[in-house]
């Protein structure tokens, strides 16, 4: 099954998956912790089921907690971007089993910091601007600025663009060309839109149910596509990539492909979709982890208008 994958992380591993968990190394720690993707069962022969430094718990009544065996309360680790260097990132387990960092996302980091750099190594005095909405701690934000952007960091949540500073801080990126924005996504958009600002590429990671700032409320169903299309709008006539996650069951890599499909047709570029995921060591095993979409520009090597795809 065609799938891209985040297959080069030094610092992070699975090492197994089963009955609704997954067994992970994050540095020189083993955590388990539960995927609902996890629908299956394997023999368990993985030494590190035994070897755990935290486990998280789900609770039959919604929500969970962890439990701890030896484990700090937060540590480093970090990724090598293929040609554009390392970024360092801290994890630490917090609310609902969460850990600060999706490492399935490198394989979009590898995708799209591979167009920038090659698009600033044809043309080096240009800036190149990248969005990046819902934002989070900051994976991609950093993965852009490694490889030469000159980034916007939103995010609605303060904390987690406190979180993703200190990350940019780590990975030697606190002078690095990023504005942190605590707001909400969609009206920052439409500010954008009034005040004429236009970027060469959008990253867009939206969670499948959340609020704003001022309590807004966010579900992905009803508000991605018109997000989308706003987005279009801030785009540069030629734009480099726009990106969007999905970890919403309902938003199939092809649901994907067709909302950024049409929403920028007036684009000279390919549209493709797939499952993202992360190799298990154990058994040779994938285990999927949502899906993306990527558009790329016609400028990048990227084939025909979407018009033809059509």
């Amino acid at each position: 099954m065609p799938m891209w994958l985040a297959d080069r992380w030094k610092d992070y591993e699975v090492y197994d998956c089963s009955g609704g968990e997954k067994l992970e190394r994050w540095g020189s720690y083993t955590l388990l912790r539960p995927d609902p993707q996890v629908i299956w069962d394997t023999a368990r022969r993985d030494p590190h089921w035994n070897r755990l430094n935290a486990h998280y718990h789900r609770s039959r009544r919604g929500g969970g907690e962890w439990e701890f065996f030896d484990l700090p309360q937060e540590w480093q680790i970090s990724y090598e971007l293929p040609t554009a260097g390392q970024l360092t990132f801290r994890v630490k387990p917090f609310s609902f089993k969460h850990t600060g960092l999706f490492p399935e996302q490198a394989a979009n980091w590898d995708w799209f910091s591979e167009l920038i750099r090659k698009r600033k190594a044809a043309s080096p005095q240009s800036q190149i601007k990248v969005l990046n909405l819902f934002a989070y701690t900051g994976g991609a934000t950093l993965a852009a600025a490694r490889a030469g952007a000159a980034v916007t960091h939103v995010d609605a949540s303060k904390g987690m663009v406190t979180w993703a500073r200190e990350n940019a801080a780590a990975s030697g990126l606190a002078d690095a060309p990023i504005r942190w924005l605590v707001d909400d996504c969609g009206k920052f958009v439409e500010r954008e839109i009034r005040r004429g600002r236009r970027y060469d590429a959008i990253i867009m990671d939206p969670p499948s149910y959340g609020r704003g700032p001022k309590g807004e409320i966010w579900k992905i169903e009803e508000q991605v596509y018109p997000l989308i299309c706003l987005a279009a709008r801030i785009l540069k006539d030629d734009p480099l990539f726009f990106l969007i996650n999905s970890y919403t069951t309902g938003l199939q890599p092809a649901v994907l492909s067709y909302m950024l499909s049409s929403a920028l047709s007036s684009f000279d570029g390919r549209v493709e979709a797939q499952e993202i995921g992360l190799p298990v060591s154990s058994n040779g095993l994938i285990l999927p982890c949502g899906a993306s979409g990527r558009f790329t520009a016609s400028s990048c090597g990227a084939g025909a208008r979407l018009s033809g795809q059509k």
